[in-house]
């Protein structure tokens, strides 16, 4: 059996390398078949060789206008689409129109494989934004001929209705929730903070370049942990999911801080599993980074989230943790706020880690239940 996975891994992206190294587990567990079995079309095919030894091929092949770019892509890779027996396309936030590529990139490998008869299945994603005509033209077509739909939150669902698409589609745990370390220790009171923290607004990231929007976001951060520091004993991890943009942003916060003393930078390339065991050694959680929340909640470790985008939200809303999910402007306009969440939980820290368990143990159960979309495709 050959199994092909395409979504968007090798782009020191590590929250999305989380999410494939959940989806070969999962695919590993299910089917009779060898690592080098599977082949992955990534960013960085030597690189994904390298991680997990798989096969690998370019995701696309760049040539001018995206057009283009997507007819060259069929032509180089519909070879490798006939040779499988299943498709996964997934999972992470890829149905979406936000950079003009990413929802007809996709639908072009459904395409494919609906040209070779070739069983996929659209895995485990988020959804959204989709603004643009060819955006849902595109989705749709797509999930129009899936074996199987699933969304890892009910506001992607929700989206692809309203777009269109008729098929039924299933809420499934991300795919990163299968991975599992060692079991966690619980300190009789949080001391151990972990800091996730993306470069909003700098001049090289997303969504958009803006000096001011960006120095007012790595103030806010610095006054709120500064105002943490201050009324608690704690210790601040700073550790980075996609390497190196994350890394220099915690930079930028620690030289804006007043208790740099308390701040420790892990400055490297972390893989999923080191994110785990980082996340695991931690008492709390303060994560921008969608991924940061989720292999936080994996280890069973309480989160606090800055949100910078919609499926921040959206997990913080599915997990029942509103009350902990804070907005840009919201931190800019209030330093206490990581203070009053982090003291909140510190005065309810029995209730507090059994609460954690529960949601760890549900997404867990979710993500595994995830396995019978592929096998509604392989029959």
């Amino acid at each position: 059996m050959k199994i092909g996975i395409v979504g968007n891994y090798g782009n020191n992206n590590n929250g999305d390398e989380a999410i494939l190294s959940g989806i070969l587990q999962q695919l590993l567990h299910t089917f009779p078949v060898q690592i080098e079995d599977i082949t992955v079309f990534s960013n960085n095919p030597q690189q994904t060789v390298n991680r997990y030894g798989v096969k690998s091929y370019p995701l696309y092949y760049k040539k001018g206008r995206n057009i283009n770019t997507f007819i060259h892509t069929y032509k180089k890779n519909r070879k490798y689409i006939q040779s499988l027996d299943l498709l996964v396309i997934g999972g992470g936030g890829i149905l979406m129109d936000f950079y003009k590529r990413e929802a007809q990139l996709f639908g072009t490998y459904a395409l494919m494989a609906k040209n070779m008869s070739v069983p996929y299945v659209v895995y485990g994603c988020g959804a959204g934004p989709i603004h643009t005509f060819m955006g849902k033209w595109s989705l749709r077509f797509m999930c129009g001929f899936a074996d199987s739909i699933s969304v890892r939150d009910p506001q992607s669902k929700q989206l692809l209705e309203s777009i269109g698409v008729k098929r039924p589609i299933t809420i499934i745990g991300d795919p990163a929730f299968t991975l599992q370390t060692t079991s966690k220790v619980y300190n009789s009171t949080p001391t151990r903070i972990g800091v996730s923290a993306v470069p909003f607004f700098n001049s090289n990231y997303w969504p958009q370049g803006s000096e001011s929007k960006y120095k007012a976001y790595i103030n806010s951060m610095a006054k709120n942990l500064d105002k943490l520091a201050e009324h608690h004993e704690v210790k601040f991890t700073f550790f980075a999911t996609k390497f190196p943009q994350d890394v220099d942003a915690t930079k930028h916060i620690m030289n804006s801080m007043k208790h740099k003393e308390q701040v420790e930078i892990i400055d490297r390339n972390l893989m999923p599993q080191e994110i785990l065991e980082i996340a695991n050694a931690q008492d709390i959680v303060i994560g921008t980074r969608l991924h940061s929340l989720i292999l936080a909640t994996a280890t069973a470790t309480p989160i606090i989230a800055v949100s910078y985008h919609n499926k921040v939200n959206d997990f913080m809303h599915l997990a029942g943790l509103e009350e902990f999910c804070f907005s840009m402007d919201s931190i800019e306009q209030d330093e206490l706020m990581f203070n009053n969440a982090f003291s909140k939980m510190k005065n309810d820290w029995d209730e507090t880690i059994e609460n954690t368990k529960k949601l760890s143990f549900h997404f867990n159960e979710e993500a595994q239940n995830g396995v019978s979309q592929f096998t509604k495709a392989v029959r």
